[in-house]
């Protein structure tokens, strides 16, 4: 015997759900929510996605390839200051986006209640991940010679980790993208020359 076969786009309906987590975070979502925005029943979400931290982790895989793909694209940027624009510049068009605002990885998961160690362990994993490339990034720059003599390239990553979290949090506050990009363009006048 042979289930029925499904009825709806995994992909369109992973899409709705990533964008609910987006907007609601991952304790603000039920699983209500959910099945109403891919348009599907619970026992369809189980069998296509696993359970909600199962989905939630399918969401944040997308939102890096989709949304969030700027962060590896910074990675791969000629210069570490290229990357550093790239990075901010494309952190302020997505957490402005209509879908937000803010960060998926950065308030997704961080107001989680007992239940939530997993989600909140996978999202500190990621930007732990994403802290280590840009080091990783920089530190290749310094041995390029890219900075001058006494700049650390770890705090370097680390001060734009920072501010680029902090874009997130001040567009889920409604800073206006305007002053999001003032705030990006200042970090990077005080790029080491």
């Amino acid at each position: 015997m042979t289930g029925r076969p499904r009825t709806f786009d995994l992909d369109e309906a992973l899409e709705r759900a990533m964008r609910v987590f987006w907007r609601h975070g991952y304790e603000g979502t039920a699983l209500s929510d959910l099945t109403a925005a891919m348009g599907i029943n619970r026992p369809s979400l189980y069998a296509a996605y696993g359970n909600k931290e199962a989905l939630f982790r399918q969401c944040l895989d997308r939102y890096h390839r989709g949304p969030a793909r700027h962060v590896q694209e910074a990675l791969a940027e000629p210069t570490a200051r290229a990357a550093a624009e790239r990075l901010l510049r494309g952190t302020v068009e997505v957490v402005t986006r209509a879908e937000g605002p803010g960060c998926l990885l950065v308030h997704g998961a961080l107001a989680t209640g007992p239940g939530a160690e997993g989600v909140r362990a996978e999202s500190a994993a990621r930007r732990a991940a994403h802290r280590a490339a840009l080091r990783a990034r920089f530190e290749l720059a310094a041995r390029a010679g890219e900075f001058p003599p006494g700049t650390d390239p770890r705090v370097l990553a680390d001060h734009l980790i920072t501010v680029t979290y902090g874009l997130a949090v001040q567009a889920t506050e409604g800073t206006p993208p305007a002053d999001l990009h003032r705030i990006a363009a200042h970090a990077l006048d005080c790029w080491p020359h």
